[in-house]
Parts: C-alpha cells; structure tokens; sequence
C-alpha cells in the first residue's frame, strides 16, 4: 500500500476520532429539551459510510483515474484543511448549542455572528469539504462524484429536518435569519 493511501486513512480515521469525542464531550455538557431529529443523524452516518466505500473501492480500480496524482493529493489536503477549519470553528461559534442530534438545548439562542452570519450550516459545508478533499486526493473523478452525491443525500436531508425544526422552535427569529443567510454556499445555495 503506497504512503498517500496510508495517509488518507489515517485522516479518515483521525477525523472520525475528532467527530467522536466532540459527540461525546458535548453529551457530558448538555441539557437538551426538545428533540427532533427524525433518523436524519443515522442517514448522514450511512451516506458517509457508503461515500467512503464507493470512493475507496473505485479508487481502487482503473476506473476513473486521474494521472496527476500528487497534484490532487495536495489539492485533497489543502480542501481537507479549509475544511477542518471550517467546522472546528463552526463548533466553537455554536459553543453549547452545539449538537449532533437535531435538537434544542435549555436557554437556546440563534448564533447570528461568525460564519453564521453568512451562512446556516456551516459546519455541514467544513464536513462536505472534508470529504470532498478525501475523495479528491484519491486521484478518481469518479469517487469524488461517489462521494459527493452519497454525502449530499444525507446532508440536504439533515438541513430540510432541521430547518424545519428550527422554525417550530423559534418562529419569526428563525424565518428571518433564513431570508438573510443562505444554507451552506455564501450569496449562493
């Protein structure tokens, strides 16, 4: 096994073990009131583990190769990184209102400032950028389009629960952060 698949999986991993103990700390801390999350936690798990799958296994094959492979390896990490950065302080600008479930911590308010004054789900677009970057640095167009279309069924999912969920908790607020922001793309999606 060459030294840039070896690396890839260490990310992979490493970056499971980040998203681990960030579920586990904020369980520790929590005092959720409400609810809502209608399996939409289970589909991201699933549409992640299916991307990984399908990018990895093709990646493994002919099929779809890019000949540049160190040129996208370092194009993979560098997309990896911004979107490291992008979640980690996504996370931090929530700070206990942050969740992995959809739901409404006791005392929650709307976080309007940071990458939230720009944009709703942030830390969805760090997590789509991380995986984007593992596909990309597999060096095959056809597992970052495995892995963005398994990756995204899950995501737009999470959102639609969520901001659905957001607006039956907090109305008007939220209706109107929604007319001023966009979902994850700024000016854009």
């Amino acid at each position: 096994m060459n030294f840039k698949i070896i690396t890839i999986i260490v990310i992979v991993y490493l970056y499971g073990l980040f998203e681990y103990y960030v579920n586990y700390q904020q369980k520790k801390k929590l005092k959720i009131v409400s609810v809502r999350d209608k399996g939409s936690l289970w589909l991201i798990v699933i549409s992640i583990t299916a991307g990984y799958l399908l990018s990895f296994s093709i990646a493994a094959t002919k099929i779809g190769r890019i000949y540049y492979w160190n040129i996208l390896f370092t194009i993979g990490l560098f997309i990896i990184t911004i979107g490291l950065i992008i979640r980690v302080i996504s996370i931090r600008q929530l700070k206990q209102y942050f969740t992995y479930s959809v739901s409404k911590v006791e005392n929650h308010l709307l976080i309007e400032k940071g990458f939230y004054k720009f944009i709703r789900h942030p830390g969805y677009l760090g997590q789509l950028l991380i995986f984007t970057g593992i596909s990309i640095s597999l060096s095959n167009w056809l597992a970052v389009i495995l892995m963005l279309l398994s990756t995204l069924v899950g995501y737009i999912n999470r959102i639609r629960v969520e901001e659905k969920f957001m607006i039956e908790q907090m109305g008007d607020i939220y209706s109107n952060y929604q007319k001023r922001t966009k979902k994850l793309i700024p000016k854009i999606y």
